[in-house]
């Protein structure tokens, strides 16, 4: 059977798979491992170290691998936006003597990897009136935001990438006008994307904007790692984590105000997404922190937040809402699009 290497790398962690393919929507894995990304200065030294601790499991080597890449993907070349990795396919071809290496973005990965999902992998938040032959959109935040899209064709489902992420972060409120304005000056910047709000780097932002507003609010912990990160200690824990699980204790007022603002402006960008494709195949979200929070995603903020689109209300009503719970979904969608690659060679 054809060997298959798969990873999705994103900026803070890359996951690696070897498997052969039992079906077209289907991977049997053999060996996987998880890498931090930045301790490495590129991807083949990293790929490299996965398949020498491999060896003992499988004994010959990928006809075939593809790659979920976090940034975008120009004429088999990639830069990735959250780490200073330069890739190009057939650099890697030849550095990891693999005879077909393909690059993709990580969105596009996740595209390809709904099929191989499970009714255990995902949790329907609106069920709509879901429409084949329309088109579906994706969305994630993780270290940053993701974007991508489906469209259905006779030939069967074409999968596109996108950098929606990038445009303009759109406040819906007051306190969000101010959220806007402090990120302007925190990161000295004209432009805020949506991805400084919608990512994991959102999470803390939010926090720290609310923490100098209401700084009699702050729990003492939560407070020293913000100083931490907003001093710009490396080694201080993931602030974004760190407010997600004080909200998720609803212990912490102040934790969990700075998740509404996540969550809500979260589902008006799905909702902006939505209403540019018509997407009433469906939306699904996915990410690395979906899955985390999902309590969080389900209370009806998020929904709320989807919907409120004006005159137009009643479009969004009528497309299907998917929490994707897997977080190995761009894995399995790098996996299968090199099956598809490999059987058509």
């Amino acid at each position: 059977m054809t060997l298959l290497l798969a990873g999705d790398i994103g900026g803070t962690k890359t996951n690696l798979l070897l498997a052969i393919a039992e079906a077209p929507d289907r991977l049997q894995p053999l060996y996987q491992a998880s890498f931090a990304s930045a301790a490495y200065s590129d991807l083949v030294p990293m790929v490299q170290e996965f398949l020498a601790a491999a060896q003992p499991t499988e004994s010959r080597s990928p006809v075939v691998a593809c790659f979920g890449i976090a940034g975008p993907v120009v004429a088999g070349r990639a830069q990735l936006t959250n780490l200073p990795w330069h890739l190009s396919e057939t650099r890697l071809a030849a550095e990891l003597g693999i005879p077909k290496v393909a690059l993709i973005n990580d969105f596009a990965a996740i595209a390809y990897g709904l099929p191989g999902l499970t009714d255990a992998d995902q949790v329907v938040i609106q069920t709509g009136e879901a429409d084949p032959a329309a088109p579906i959109a994706i969305l994630g935040a993780g270290t940053g935001l993701g974007e991508g899209f489906i469209i259905p064709t006779t030939q069967g489902r074409q999968v596109f990438s996108s950098e929606g992420s990038h445009a303009d972060f759109a406040p819906q409120t007051e306190l969000e006008s101010e959220l806007l304005h402090f990120l302007r000056d925190f990161y000295e910047i004209e432009h805020v994307s949506v991805e400084r709000v919608v990512s994991g780097q959102g999470i803390a932002a939010i926090y720290a904007f609310l923490r100098d507003r209401q700084p009699e609010q702050e729990n003492p912990a939560l407070g020293a790692i913000a100083t931490a990160w907003q001093t710009g200690d490396e080694q201080a824990p993931d602030l974004a984590a760190a407010v997600s699980q004080a909200a998720l204790s609803d212990r912490d007022p102040l934790a969990l105000q700075a998740m509404r603002i996540f969550v809500s402006a979260y589902g008006a960008e799905a909702g902006n997404l939505a209403l540019k494709l018509l997407s009433y195949g469906g939306v699904y979200v996915a990410g690395g922190i979906a899955g985390k929070i999902l309590p969080l995603l389900t209370d009806g903020t998020f929904l709320r937040a989807f919907q409120a689109k004006g005159r137009v209300q009643e479009l969004l009503t009528r497309m299907p809402v998917t929490i994707v719970t897997n977080h190995e979904v761009g894995l399995i969608g790098a996996g299968l699009h090199a099956a598809a690659i490999a059987a058509q060679s």
